[in-house]
């Protein structure tokens, strides 16, 4: 009997009980498997959103800075409270009696190999920013600091790595191992479809299947569509500014113009790359270039940190975890109340300041939101690949080995960046660059100072490329799931057109914001990022309520008398964690253990 056809242990115990199935009522065409209700109102209404975008640019810019501030400035301490509380909860679930609780079931068995699945969670999850805000943020606090430093001092460049590891650490990962838990127990170990609605199981029951589901499942494609175009564009705006300096200031080629339109033509041509990798599927296609891509970071890294000034780097990298783990808590708490010390040696955030009273809207709260509207698609990603991973297996890979890799690359690329700055012979060189033309110019500014120049510019450039076709293709394998009701196995179709959708809104984004094109993307994280608070603040109940029935299963008598049947057979291995608490079930060829329909 093929392995597919066998009814194993976790889906004879432990599925939901319910007659349907993921994607059931799909209709099939034209190279398309889809749920017409989620795919037609979602596909129209972003449809709608683009052609309102570019028909009104200035009044959509408008309403996009409208919306950035008006939603940190009333919600900012909701943001707080709920990425404070999802650290909690998860560390909760590793170090509690759940952590040997197995995605997939006790039958479950993973998918990729631990390399390969390291890579691939970090390349989906904030590759593109680092590459972004690697230089950028660090020197950026270097002169607007938090926590009473004074500007442009050595005080102040700790502070600003303490700061940059704070909203790149902890938190973010916290985040997306909430949403990819929460996704991955609901479908492997329930058997219900890779999809938010499936959270809603335990309120909804089989409505998830109805109008219900679907409203939830539309609403999820707005808030994973925003949250990646947001770093679709920075990328584009990043690879323009790239382009721009290797031919201006390197002479490597004649001049790139640095325009919102040259950025445009960007984002289609890599949006095509993506389309050709998201045709081929994720192993072909994601897998391969999750490894290209953290072969490229590594070395990119060990560049920086050889060419660069490596003392000094090797002596921040302690220092600012110090001063990170220091004023973690203050850090993780501060709601812009009693703002005045905190920013005293500040000009800009500082009193009388331009953007007194901004540190949260343009910093801490648009990364939270950030995170969250990024959560349903890194979340849904990486719980697609993660199956055959305890709970604290996977909660330790996914909250300290990205973490411990971000640590490292703003130690290295910020340290650099600082040590250039608090020097007399090259201050100012790019610092000037990021106030006067932005973010985007920050790192090629910096490796303007280095030896090597072309070629460590040439690799950024090319790395945020492969960066932004992995993001684009993880991004719209989640998109089909979503649209498709869950099915894990869909045509390659589906998966085209949400890369060239998200393509198309970047695009719209880029237009619409003109000169303030970051703040336009900042926007929709931010507006998408909110209500999307709500649903995972719910989804922490609903795993606890689901991990309590597993572990309660796993430890009946019915459960019990299963395992001693099923040992009876010596092809039979069975794997215990904790005490007696059955883990892992396998017959020793490695197929599914078949306990018929009983």
């Amino acid at each position: 009997m093929a392995d597919e056809d066998k009814r194993g242990i976790q889906e004879n115990l432990f599925h939901a009980e319910t007659d349907r199935e993921p994607g059931d009522r799909n209709w099939q065409g034209f190279g398309f498997d889809i749920n017409p209700p989620v795919f037609l109102i979602a596909g129209g209404l972003i449809t709608l959103f683009i052609v309102l975008s570019l028909v009104f640019p200035d009044q959509a810019g408008t309403v996009y800075q409208d919306t950035r501030v008006a939603v940190s400035d009333y919600f900012d301490w909701l943001f707080i409270l709920a990425a404070n509380s999802f650290i909690i909860f998860m560390v909760y679930l590793a170090i509690s009696k759940y952590g040997s609780i197995r995605l997939g079931g006790v039958d479950g068995e993973k998918e990729f190999s631990d390399i390969s699945w390291v890579a691939m969670l970090f390349s989906a999850g904030m590759g593109i920013g680092l590459m972004f805000f690697g230089v950028a943020e660090p020197v950026f606090h270097l002169f607007d600091p938090h926590l009473g430093a004074e500007a442009g001092t050595e005080g102040a460049g700790e502070v600003a790595l303490a700061v940059s590891l704070f909203h790149w650490g902890i938190h973010p990962w916290a985040i997306y191992a909430l949403v990819a838990l929460g996704l991955a127990f609901f479908s492997f170990n329930r058997g219900l479809p890779l999809t938010f609605r499936s959270v809603f199981y335990p309120v909804l029951g089989d409505r998830i299947y109805g109008w219900p589901g679907h409203l939830i499942d539309i609403f999820t494609i707005f808030a994973t569509l925003f949250g990646l175009v947001t770093s679709l564009g920075l990328g584009a705006l990043q690879i323009n500014a790239g382009l721009t300096f290797v031919g201006d200031e390197v002479g490597a080629f004649p001049t790139v113009p640095d325009s919102i339109w040259v950025a445009v033509a960007i984002v289609g041509v890599v949006t095509g790359l993506a389309m050709i990798s998201v045709y081929l599927g994720l192993d072909k296609g994601i897998r391969r270039l999750s490894n290209l891509n953290l072969t490229l970071m590594i070395l990119l890294l060990g560049s920086v940190f050889v060419l660069g000034p490596t003392l000094f780097i090797l002596g921040a990298l302690p220092q600012a975890i110090g001063g990170y783990l220091g004023n973690f808590f203050e850090l993780s708490f501060f709601g812009n109340t009693f703002d005045n010390h905190y920013f005293q040696g500040s000009e800009f955030y500082g009193p009388g300041g331009e953007g007194e009273g901004n540190f949260l809207v343009d910093w801490t709260v648009f990364y939270w939101a950030w995170w969250i509207s990024w959560s349903p698609f890194v979340g849904m990603f990486i719980a697609r690949i993660s199956k055959g991973r305890s709970i604290r297996e996977f909660v330790g890979g996914v909250l300290l080995i990205p973490v411990i890799f971000s640590f490292a690359w703003f130690s290295a690329m910020g340290g650099t960046a600082l040590n250039f700055e608090l020097s007399e012979a090259t201050e100012g060189a790019i610092s000037g660059p990021i106030f006067e033309v932005g973010e985007e110019l920050a790192m090629f500014a910096m490796f303007d100072l280095m030896p090597g120049t072309l070629i460590l510019s040439v690799l950024a450039i090319i790395l945020v490329t492969t960066f932004f076709v992995t993001s684009s293709d993880s991004g719209s394998l989640v998109l089909e799931h979503l649209s498709t009701g869950g099915k894990h196995e869909t045509p390659p179709t589906g998966r085209v057109f949400w890369a060239a959708s998200e393509g198309l809104v970047a695009s719209t984004l880029l237009i619409a914001g003109g000169d303030a094109a970051v703040e336009a993307l900042q926007a929709a994280a931010i507006a998408s990022g909110l209500p999307f608070t709500l649903i995972l603040l719910f989804m922490m109940y609903a795993v606890l309520v689901g991990l309590r029935r597993e572990y309660k299963t796993l430890k009946s008598d019915e459960f019990a008398e299963l395992i001693d049947d099923l040992e009876e057979d010596d092809e039979i291995v069975v794997t215990s964690q904790t005490g007696d608490l059955v883990t892992h079930v396998r017959t020793r060829d490695g197929t599914v253990v078949d306990v018929g329909d009983d």
